[in-house]
């Protein structure tokens, strides 16, 4: 399946689109919420991990739809060295299908659903994983472009 292109603000102050990343391999992890447990987790255990994304020729972002401000503070508090893009407008988070029903101590709400989409060099989804849990996951994203890059 193609990933769908998109253009999002940066936290490197420019706008990102997925087809400037042709060629490359990305790593796309969609999260509920800056500096929040789960989240703050998951991202700096893809951070510890990004040498070796990067030894892969793969590219890492993480996308919410907090602000730039806050994704900016996120950032530098836990010292990311990878960009965050910001949705406000929910047009990706919905693109993706990664904006739905969530349940939490018996209440429902909208929200952001855990997902995270590994892309190959030509922009083809090779791997989803939704309603991600956070232990591990950045290792298992890791393993799995590992074994699609030695083929």
């Amino acid at each position: 399946m193609k990933a769908l292109d998109f253009k999002l603000q940066s936290t490197n102050g420019k706008n990102y689109s997925l087809k400037e990343s042709i060629g490359k391999y990305v790593v796309l992890y969609f999260y509920p919420k800056d500096d929040t447990p789960g989240c703050t987790i998951e991202t700096k255990d893809f951070n510890k991990l990004l040498q070796k994304f990067k030894k892969l020729n793969c590219e890492v972002f993480g996308i919410s739809k907090d602000s730039l401000k806050s994704h900016n503070k996120f950032k530098n508090k836990h010292k990311i060295k990878f960009d965050l893009l910001t949705d406000e407008e929910l047009k990706v988070l919905k693109k993706y299908g990664v904006w739905g029903k969530k349940k939490f101590m018996g209440r429902e709400f909208m929200g952001t659903i855990r997902s995270t989409f590994l892309v190959d060099k030509k922009g083809k989804i090779i791997k989803m994983w939704k309603d991600v849990k956070v232990k591990d996951h950045a290792k298992e994203v890791l393993e799995t472009l590992q074994n699609i890059a030695k083929k």
